[in-house]
């Protein structure tokens, strides 16, 4: 019995599929965090640039739109 749990434990020892699969877990957790500060940080410039964009356009968009649909 002693010398079946030393066998299972050098097994366990030198079995290194469970150290991969940390590895690959930690890389994916960080490519994801990396990912997520990048489409925020893209989707921040975007509306600042909406924004701009609309500032720019004359007049008031909302009230001609509610203009016109009433002229009809």
């Amino acid at each position: 019995m002693k010398l079946l749990k030393l066998a299972s434990l050098r097994r366990l020892k030198n079995d290194e599929e469970g150290v991969t699969v940390v590895e690959y877990g930690i890389a994916l957790a960080v490519a994801l965090g990396i990912a997520s500060a990048v489409y925020q940080n893209l989707g921040n410039e975007i509306a600042g640039t909406m924004a701009d964009a609309g500032e720019l356009m004359p007049g008031d968009a909302v009230n001609a739109a509610t203009v016109t649909a009433n002229a009809n």
